[in-house]
């Protein structure tokens, strides 16, 4: 989609919300940020924090910890300005030791569809290089 998504969601729209959101997440560029306010909310596992500049601090660091990194989002659910959903990715170590990621996401939109807070939770396992998808 070309234009803006915002809520309202509607089936389609949210699942070009998640879309879009995995192609960012997979580009690794700072301008992922860029879909949050600024005083944005985030919970990802056992972090807490607030606002643009400590997201795009927090990915800085975590895809310099993540090298190979590879996202899937799939929509589990939505309502008008929220969008649930399950991801899983693939990423390698310093080491060169590869990992699974699987998680959840609750996001919460405000009225021009940028993000005002995300809550995460997920579970890492490592796995070989052979049993990549």
């Amino acid at each position: 989609m070309s234009t803006k998504i915002v809520p309202p969601f509607t089936a389609e729209t949210a699942l070009a919300k998640v879309k879009g959101a995995e192609r960012a997440g997979n580009s690794r560029e700072e301008i992922v940020a860029q879909a949050y306010t600024v005083d944005s909310e985030w919970r990802n596992r056992t972090e807490f924090f607030k606002g643009r500049d400590a997201i795009k601090a927090f990915l800085k660091r975590k895809w310099l910890k993540e090298i190979g990194y590879r996202l899937m989002k799939e929509l589990w659910c939505f309502t008008v300005n929220r969008i649930s959903v399950g991801f899983e990715y693939e990423w390698n170590d310093a080491g060169g030791r590869w990992h699974r990621t699987h998680g959840n996401e609750h996001w919460e939109f405000d009225d021009d569809g940028l993000m005002l807070r995300r809550d995460m939770s997920a579970n890492d396992y490592p796995i070989r290089e052979s049993e990549r998808q």
